[in-house]
């Protein structure tokens, strides 16, 4: 198969420290669109056999060496094969039309990371997780209801990208009007990028922060913006997606048939999260009516907000020792 010839940079250009406890090396691999996508890939320096591994993506906007990066790279250190990868269209990786999203393709880019992991010589394809952050953590319960060769998912501070599309922040624009409007103003964008001959970026956190901006958006501030998690391939640092690069997430509910998902999955979210919801209601509809809720779990971190699971802020909550147990038990 046919894959492109991507740029990617030697450099070590984290927003985290470098680990001497595994071995970093940039990998691609291509998905069934024909995009080819960067990727870090962590194995631990003591790796011995075929190992367990974990795919790990987001947040949405946010690129490998940031959170995804940091999970990554930790659960390396905790003897797992670990692969974090920039989605279509982003970061590193390929796609002719840049900062563009679809929730099919990028559910085909974690499924891709199942194939490539699966036929890698260090990991044991009988036992592949992944891990979702922010509105990736949607997209991994999605691939999940799809993918059969994941054996463990866990969903970190997630978004419902389709439902917050559709139905805006706080469910606030949940009717046919608003949707309406929404859609009439994406067509109406189409046309003006092709008289532009360029795609109209949507912008990304903004900056500067307004005084009285809501604390979820000083939260993204905190994060993005800031040289906490500043990176110049970020969406969300930068210019953030094109107008219409979400368009079709406002047709498309993602999680349809998360409650015949057989294998396992945790939900963690932050107490304080503006989020929290998004959390709540996927476990909810997860295990309603399900034949397989016994391996679901939603957990709850006491007073964390949506970034502190980016990063672990400045308590370190992200529950590293729950996810090395999770994956362990349910990988093993």
């Amino acid at each position: 198969m046919r894959t492109e010839e991507l740029r990617l940079t030697e450099d070590w250009d984290k927003t985290f420290e470098k680990s001497d406890k595994v071995i970093h090396n940039k990998v691609t691999f291509i998905n069934r669109y024909g995009i080819t996508l960067a990727a870090d890939m962590y194995v631990p320096k003591n790796a011995e056999g075929r190992m367990p591994a974990i795919a790990v993506s987001g947040p949405f906007g946010a690129v490998k060496e940031q959170c995804s990066g940091l999970y990554a790279q930790t659960m390396a250190e905790r003897g797992f094969v670990t692969l974090a990868f920039d989605p279509s269209f982003t970061g590193e990786s390929g796609g002719n039309v840049r900062y563009m999203a679809s929730p099919d393709i990028n559910t085909e880019d974690f499924m891709a990371a199942v194939d490539y992991l699966s036929l890698n010589e260090l990991v044991d394809p009988a036992r592949i997780g992944i891990i979702g952050i922010c509105g990736w953590g949607g997209l991994a319960i999605n691939t999940a209801a799809l993918d059969t060769r994941v054996k463990a998912t866990a969903a970190m501070t997630m978004y419902d990208m389709t439902r917050v599309n559709a139905k805006g922040y706080f469910d606030s624009e949940d009717s046919e009007e608003a949707r309406y409007e929404k859609r009439a103003a994406m067509c109406a964008q189409r046309l003006e990028d092709l008289k532009n001959g360029e795609y109209k970026l949507g912008g990304g956190v903004v900056d500067p922060l307004p005084e009285d901006a809501p604390f979820f958006v000083k939260d993204y501030y905190d994060y993005y913006k800031t040289p906490r998690g500043y990176h110049p391939r970020s969406l969300n640092s930068n210019g953030g997606w094109n107008v219409i690069g979400c368009e079709s997430f406002i047709n498309q509910p993602i999680l349809q048939y998360s409650n015949e998902i057989r294998s396992a999955v945790l939900i963690v979210h932050g107490e304080a999260a503006h989020s929290c919801y998004f959390g709540r209601d996927a476990y909810s509809n997860m295990v309603k009516g399900s034949r397989y809720a016994v391996n679901k779990e939603l957990m709850i971190i006491p007073g964390a907000s949506h970034t502190d699971l980016y990063d672990g802020g400045a308590n370190g909550v992200i529950p590293f020792d729950k996810l090395e147990s999770f994956f362990g038990t349910y990988l093993a």
